[in-house]
């Protein structure tokens, strides 16, 4: 890609339509289908998959109602496997389909496709940069986790569907939970996990602000610091903001933003953000967790759990739960910003053990 170097600044980097090429459809719009990569055995063994069964079971029973899903599995036993675990917990199988594709992990926001429209409306797949978290090591081996297979996925879903391949790989490091985009221009991100020598060496915020520019068609841009080395994704937004729409923040309030270990100093730049026309956001705060996350298995993760990483399907707001009083009081609220959808809560315990909830393993096909 031929792009002119800019001027470094804290600034917003200036509009040019013709910088844009391509434009990301956001999340609530009209799904063909979800994606999901169905946790297996072959990277960190049998407890982990079985522990995270029931909750694939659980997003797939809610979304298959509303939309086709589309299942990632490993291999063609593992395929059998999910199809029994599906049909065992009374699941239609009528919109699902499988594809058998080896993958390192289950966190398809982050490596999966990203689906944009070009500028005569044809949706393409991009397949952005990934190295897993910045070449991050395993804490049980110490090894390097392993992401070729899941790098792969975007380019094969394309040669499977037929989709234009705008491949990335070489232009930038980007995961999905990394950017929030309203769908209006507005894109919201912490530096930490795009602007960090882990994933982009050298690459300045305004080369950042054209790339995305250019490929998501966002003209206006929130940036947070985040924590480097905070967890596993440098800070990814989604855990903490989203866009209710694009004039409404869904976050939660200052002291669980503290307790979520977000810094001052990035709660004082959130709450003071504007859309693209210079209007402040309306603010929709959603609780933590009262207690900490216990896994089904009686483990203390020592920490609240939060609410923001929820995802909208067609029809339904599939929202992380915990076995906790609070999530009656965040499902609530979650409702009443889509009430044309029914919020589903989804047991993410133990996938909380491993570091994310819904919208970490779910990825939206947009509707042709």
């Amino acid at each position: 890609m031929t792009m002119a170097c800019q001027k470094d600044t804290d600034d917003t980097a200036q509009t040019n339509a013709a910088d844009v090429l391509y434009t990301m459809p956001e999340e609530s719009e009209l799904h063909e289908g979800t994606w999901l990569q169905w946790p297996h055995h072959y990277q960190y063994g049998l407890a982990y998959r079985n522990s995270l069964d029931a909750t694939w079971v659980a997003m797939t029973k809610a979304l298959v109602t509303s939309e086709n899903v589309h299942i990632i599995a490993y291999n063609q036993t593992e395929k059998d496997r999910i199809i029994a675990l599906l049909t065992n917990e009374a699941v239609a199988l009528a919109n699902v389909d499988f594809k058998i594709y080896k993958t390192d992990d289950t966190w398809v926001r982050d490596n999966g496709p990203i689906y944009a429209r070009d500028n005569s409306g044809q949706l393409v797949i991009q397949d952005w940069g990934f190295n897993a978290w910045g070449n991050k090591t395993d804490e049980f081996s110490g090894l390097p986790i392993q992401s070729d297979h899941c790098d792969a996925i975007p380019s094969k879903i394309a040669a499977d569907q037929g989709k234009t391949l705008v491949d990335l790989n070489a232009v930038m490091v980007n995961e999905g939970g990394s950017v929030e985009i309203d769908g209006h221009g507005a894109l919201m991100a912490c530096k930490s996990s795009i602007l960090n020598n882990n994933r982009n060496p050298g690459m300045t915020q305004s080369q950042v602000e054209a790339i995305f520019k250019t490929y998501l068609g966002v003209t206006n841009f929130i940036w947070l610091d985040g924590q480097a080395g905070l967890d596993l994704t440098d800070q990814h937004i989604d855990g903490f903001a989203r866009f209710g729409n694009s004039e409404t923040i869904v976050t939660m309030a200052e002291n669980d933003l503290l307790d979520y270990d977000v810094k001052p100093t990035d709660i004082t730049k959130l709450y003071a953000a504007k859309n693209k026309n210079g209007n402040a956001y309306t603010f929709v705060n959603v609780p933590l967790t009262q207690q900490n996350v216990v896994t089904t298995d009686g483990t203390d993760l020592g920490y609240k759990g939060s609410y923001v990483n929820y995802y909208i399907a067609n029809t339904k707001v599939l929202v992380p739960n915990y076995n906790d009083p609070n999530d009656a009081v965040a499902n609530a609220i979650i409702q009443s910003l889509y009430p044309s959808r029914t919020v589903v809560g989804i047991d993410v315990r133990n996938l909380y053990a491993n570091g994310g909830m819904v919208h970490c393993v779910t990825q939206q096909q947009p509707a042709e």
